[in-house]
């Protein structure tokens, strides 16, 4: 189980990582963010269709509902500590 000290540290590992994330990567990490901080996805998706960025965000937090919030924290510490190496 993660601790909240150690999912703030990773916070601040993701925006010190050696190179930048793919943007798979980077979707995984913002969307493990938003479920432990935030939990299940709320509101409609974005309703403009050529906001790509949006949309993939939205989706992305959705394939995690359900996760809980120390699932989502302890995923995303393991991904920050893989990407630092």
């Amino acid at each position: 189980m993660a601790s909240t000290s150690l999912f703030q540290q990773a916070v601040i590992d993701s925006k010190q990582l050696p190179e930048k994330p793919s943007n798979d990567m980077l979707l995984q990490l913002y969307s493990l963010y938003k479920q432990a901080t935030d939990g299940d996805v709320s509101g409609e998706a974005p309703s403009n269709p050529f906001d790509f960025v949006a949309k993939a965000k939205y989706e992305a937090w959705t394939l995690l509902k359900g996760k809980r919030t120390d699932e989502a924290q302890e995923a995303y510490i393991n991904l920050v500590n893989s990407l630092k190496h």
